[in-house]
């Protein structure tokens, strides 16, 4: 049975998001204003791209729902009310929709709400997915013919995801260890997680039980006071090991000392046991100091043929099936015959640079993160592969550097955050006309804006192929193929 339990600032509503401000909605006189004492009945009309079920109230004010889906009628507690919107949860399902899976991975998602989809069936995530693309697509009359494939599923639709950063809450006699509930600083305390690596839940109740043995203080983010901060873990399914992070507020070795060794004894797969040390304030997890418990400094991960070092700070995708087919699209696509130059921006660690090292003449690979392009360098030595070379600052800056040399490219790929590109990026690299261009995107709000900029642009898209990289979550990975036209 999943005991999760959630661990309660006790700042008010409005204290912990300054934007949640309920006398907003009495100031509207288009609707009778709402408080957390009203319960509603509610007709689930659609799904927002948050994952909240979505209902109208007679007034027009617009009710999200966590955990509520397409068809369902549901009895609705107000949690806060923002404007004209009304932020809700379950209280009773009355009427399920035909959506809902009779077996869902969780019980518990709606209360956690870190994976809205996880009570859907997956046909019906897969499909509601490909519909958001889709709309998307529809917003820009120059994309109305670009072909949407069906969605690649992941060989495990739970237990996919290999990386962990969670926040230690509560006290010593009673630890925290999970994520924000959203518009929150409340805790949600993860024991059992359908979505992590049975490795990550193995190592956080080890990390539990340890610090209550040692009387480990937690950090208390009101007070200031306390040591242990997050706890990160990564694992690698090729060496079936894992790495262990705790960040702490200041060094203070004994405490972590002992808790690591405590957690290597209760699973013996940890490898790696680090402390990081963040004293700074904010949402950044990490800070810039790691010290060592252990001698070994990094995981083994493989992707396809490509081996990856993992460190404590290293970029990497949380599904490897899901990178693998990212990256085999990208490589069917660029279709290279082994004489081709190809840019690679926005490369990270180098993935999908390598990935399509063996089938090209040379790869760049551009990206803005220092410690990144180090990783990348150390991925190629480490694989043999030399026709690859990585560079360091401003993806646009190099661009125009790129374009005063003269570079010859063939193929580019663009791998941006989920921002998608500055319209300035997409001119510059349109200057330096490659044949084809493959754009890899986790949003397709920002996969279809830059689309149609490049449309005007000469680059024309012909196809979508969405990848389900991260099933049970609204999220969804795309590649796209561009020819150039002009």
């Amino acid at each position: 049975m999943n005991k999760n339990k959630k661990y309660e600032n006790k700042k008010t509503k409005t204290e912990r998001d300054p934007s949640l401000k309920p006398a907003e909605a009495a100031e509207d006189k288009s609707f009778v204003p709402l408080t957390r004492k009203n319960v509603l009945e509610l007709r689930i009309a659609s799904l927002d791209e948050d994952g909240y079920g979505t209902a109208r109230s007679e007034e027009g004010m617009t009710l999200k729902v966590g955990g509520a889906l397409p068809g369902d009628i549901v009895l609705a507690g107000v949690d806060h009310v923002a404007g004209g919107t009304a932020f809700c949860h379950v209280k009773k399902l009355l009427t399920p929709s035909q959506l809902r899976s009779n077996n869902p991975p969780c019980r518990e998602s709606a209360d956690c709400f870190g994976c809205p989809l996880i009570a859907m069936k997956y046909s019906e995530q897969k499909n509601w997915k490909r519909g958001m693309i889709l709309a998307e697509m529809a917003k820009y009359p120059g994309l109305a013919a670009v072909v949407v494939h069906p969605l690649l599923s992941p060989d495990n639709l739970i237990h996919y995801r290999t990386t962990a950063k969670l926040t230690v809450a509560g006290k010593f006699s009673e630890p925290y260890i999970g994520i924000y509930r959203r518009a929150s600083h409340d805790v949600y305390d993860l024991q059992q997680c359908p979505i992590h690596h049975p490795l990550i839940d193995k190592v956080v109740e080890a990390v539990r039980k340890g610090i209550k043995k040692g009387k480990v203080q937690v950090y208390n983010p009101q007070s200031k006071m306390g040591l242990l901060r997050y706890l990160v873990v990564r694992v690698s399914t090729y060496e079936k090991k894992a790495l262990v992070v705790f960040v702490t507020s200041k060094r203070s070795f004994n405490e972590i000392h002992h808790l690591g060794r405590y957690v290597q004894e209760m699973v013996p797969e940890v490898e790696i046991v680090v402390q990081n040390v963040n004293a700074t304030e904010g949402n950044v997890i990490m800070g810039q100091k790691d010290f060592f418990l252990t001698k070994k400094l990094y995981l083994t991960e493989r992707i396809g043929d490509v081996a990856f070092r993992i460190s404590p700070r290293s970029f990497f995708q949380i599904n490897n099936s899901g990178a693998n087919m990212i990256y085999s699209k990208v490589r069917e696509w660029a279709g290279l015959s082994g004489s081709e130059t190809v840019l690679d921006l926005y490369c990270g660690i180098g993935g999908i640079s390598l990935f399509l090292a063996g089938a090209a003449k040379n790869v760049i690979g551009v990206e803005v993160v220092e410690e990144a392009v180090a990783d990348a360098s150390m991925n190629a030595r480490i694989n043999g592969i030399k026709n690859c070379r990585f560079e360091d600052g401003d993806v646009a800056d190099l661009l125009d550097e790129m374009a005063g040399d003269h570079l010859a490219v063939d193929v580019a790929v663009l791998n941006p955050p989920r921002k998608g590109c500055d319209q300035n990026v997409l001119e510059r690299l349109a200057s330096l006309r490659p044949k084809s261009i493959i754009y890899v995107s986790c949003s397709p709000q920002s996969l279809a804006r830059d689309l149609d900029i490049l449309s005007k642009l000469g680059y024309l898209c012909r196809e979508i192929q969405p990848v389900d990289m991260f099933p049970q979550t609204v999220h969804v990975e795309n590649v796209a193929r561009l020819e150039q036209i002009g």
